[in-house]
């Protein structure tokens, strides 16, 4: 009894945050890159029963229900089926800068290169090329990275403006610039950054705040400036 409720606590513990969890699986042999991010370590499952076999790299975002496994239990049914003990196990290998969207699986004998996101309710069940968009059961590649960047850039502009008319019509009022924590590229030029303060802007840019800082050029130039052009329309 006493050893399940210290196991439990243990449990607890390592589970508490995604520095904990990386602590723990790392501890167990595990290899992961710095910067690699687990959201929500309770409901994540990493195999760790064979912990040799699984490398993540740096700069990765695992979203919530996340499940490597580097093996399998059909042996289960080869026993009761009077079929031989037949081992299975593979290794799982994640690139650097490798994000996925929710419930993604990831299984045994899979390599995702770097740069690469995996759409939600994902089963990867082969090998991922590097720089690719990759979802489905089985994962397959739809595009490029290159490519899906293009497409998001086409529509981010339409995107936020409709969002922008969702505050109007939802709630009656103007929207205000903490409301645009993900759009601000829209009319934040670098030079203008600290003129917004209630905006989470170095957070949301991350290795490319200083870049921004020095190059960027809105469409825009203000906050009012980017509401006027939508009152045209409102």
């Amino acid at each position: 009894m006493i050893k399940k409720l210290i196991n439990k606590i243990k449990e607890l513990y390592r589970l508490r945050s995604s520095e904990s969890y990386i602590t723990y699986l790392r501890k167990r042999g595990i290899l992961i890159g710095e910067g690699t991010y687990i959201q929500s370590p309770k409901t994540t499952e990493i195999d760790d029963t064979r912990p040799s076999l699984v490398t993540i790299g740096k700069n990765c975002f695992i979203n919530k229900h996340f499940e490597i496994h580097t093996h399998d239990w059909a042996t289960h049914v080869f026993l009761h089926s009077n079929r031989e003990f037949v081992n299975s196990s593979g290794r799982v290998i994640i690139g650097n800068n490798v994000a996925f969207g929710r419930h993604v699986m990831v299984l045994k004998g899979v390599t995702i290169g770097d740069n690469c996101f995996i759409g939600a309710n994902s089963v990867v069940t082969k090998d991922i090329p590097s720089n690719s968009i990759a979802v489905g059961t089985p994962a397959r590649v739809i595009m490029t990275l290159e490519e899906y960047y293009q497409k998001r850039l086409s529509v981010s502009e339409r995107e936020a403006i409709d969002y922008a008319r969702s505050i109007y019509e939802r709630f009656g009022r103007k929207p205000v610039p903490a409301d645009f924590w993900e759009e601000f590229p829209l009319f934040v030029s670098g030079e203008d950054i600290n003129k917004y303060p209630e905006i989470p802007i170095k957070r949301q840019l991350g290795p490319i705040f200083d870049k921004y800082k020095k190059e960027h050029k809105a469409k825009y130039s203000d906050f009012d400036s980017f509401l006027k052009a939508i009152s045209l329309d409102i």
